[in-house]
């Protein structure tokens, strides 16, 4: 088969952030498929994403042959929320030329993932000029998510988005969901037929956790950073709205005095004011780090003792899996777990770590202090967790199954 996929935010080889497609597409291609990629060259969590392009597009192959055709777009997306809708309309109208003129080849179908919903606009045109069938992929729901953080405020907007919504849902052949309550809210709350969904979720990389498992040095990575005798605890992922991080400086202060050890490592329009909160207060206990590579980050976490993950306390993050979690649980790191929702009920039903309440710094920091006091329950639910992730949410099966549900719907044999 050779697929068309459609995704805003598609990584480079090796850069940090969420790399599920970077990962899936590797897959593919290792099987004997193709695929192309339309991307953008912003990176949704960095606000340097490298300076400007000589070109406004260009066409290259990554490490794993997948063909990028990777669109120059608006560099005002850190900026405030018209800078992200101007980005995001920029890379609709980029990637719809770049679909044009640059995916030239016979394609058996178009993912396009989502969000931002903008991307369904290069979707549907480029589906129905190219007769291509449309997979849409739902990654978080929108435009929930933005109206819920208060991003989206709009009520035409609101109005608008909600009407373009259902008629992706309507015009996509088969829709993809990241986790069983998305699937519940398109059934229910939105009208779309259960036989055109499918769930394909986030999962763990364990090509890249194996081989930290067998060869990172801790000790020295501890000592590198300072971190010896410490009891850490990992944060990696985006510095926004709704990741609350301040969540984390203030168990921080309350663990004060402690072992224990913030590391938190990543980038996003909050890091700024999140570090000089942390100074104002002077944390000698938390310390941050700019994004590094996807195989670096893996060995962080191998050398770190627990992962957090961690949203703002609303109602629309009861519905995700956090993508973090999978990394700390391959990793054989118990999570704790500041979200509640499935991203709860999963870390609960694997035993492979705690709940701390959102929003309830004194529960997280409560928790932290159990699993220092507690070596033997810290060393089970690692154990726990990487025995149910690999089981269940293995990136390379999960992959092939992808593959096997789009061979099925739109290949005749």
């Amino acid at each position: 088969m050779h697929i068309l996929l459609i995704h805003q935010y598609f990584l480079e080889d090796n850069a940090a952030g969420g790399s599920r497609w970077n990962e899936m597409a590797r897959v593919w291609v290792r099987e004997g498929h193709a695929v192309t990629v339309i991307a953008g060259d912003v990176h949704y969590m960095q606000e340097q994403s490298g300076g400007e392009m000589r070109e406004h597009f260009e066409i290259r192959e990554n490490a794993y042959g997948v063909r990028l055709i990777r669109c120059s777009g608006s560099r005002h997306y850190h900026n405030c929320f018209a800078g992200r809708l101007l980005s995001y309309i920029s890379f609709a109208l980029a990637a719809t030329y770049a679909g044009l003129r640059f995916a030239n080849s016979s394609y058996d179908c178009m993912i396009v993932t989502s969000p931002p919903l903008l991307v369904g606009i290069p979707g549907l045109l480029l589906s129905r000029l190219k007769h291509i069938p449309l997979v849409l992929e739902i990654r978080d729901l929108w435009p929930e998510s933005a109206i819920e953080m208060g991003v989206l405020k709009n009520k035409w907007l609101i109005r608008l988005s909600c009407r373009f919504e259902k008629y992706l849902y309507r015009k996509a052949k088969l829709i993809n969901v990241l986790t069983p309550a998305f699937r519940e809210r398109l059934i229910h709350d939105k009208g779309v037929e259960p036989g055109k969904i499918v769930m394909v979720p986030n999962a763990a990389d364990f090509r890249l956790s194996e081989r930290a498992l067998h060869s990172v040095c801790t000790s020295g990575l501890r000592a590198r950073l300072g971190l010896e005798g410490k009891f850490v605890i990992i944060y990696v992922g985006a510095h926004g709205l709704a990741n609350d991080l301040m969540q984390l400086v203030e168990a921080a202060t309350r663990l004060h005095g402690t072992n224990a050890h913030f590391l938190l490592v990543g980038d996003g329009m909050k890091k700024k004011m999140i570090m000089e909160e942390a100074g104002c207060r002077q944390l000698s206990n938390i310390s941050f780090l700019a994004p590094v590579s996807k195989e670096e980050i893996i060995e962080y976490i191998v050398m770190a003792d627990i992962g957090v993950a961690v949203l703002k306390k609303a109602a629309i993050f009861k519905t995700v899996y956090s993508n973090k979690t999978f990394d700390y649980l391959s990793c054989k790191k118990p999570v704790l777990m500041a979200i509640d929702g499935v991203s709860r009920e999963l870390i609960e039903r694997a035993e492979a770590g705690m709940f701390a309440e959102p929003g309830n710094p004194a529960d997280m920091a409560e928790k932290i202090r159990l699993y220092m006091n507690d070596p033997e329950l810290l060393h089970k639910h690692g154990k726990n967790g990487y025995r149910f992730v690999h089981t269940h949410f293995n990136r390379e099966e999960l992959a092939k199954d992808f593959l096997k549900r789009i061979e099925n719907q739109f290949i005749v044999t």
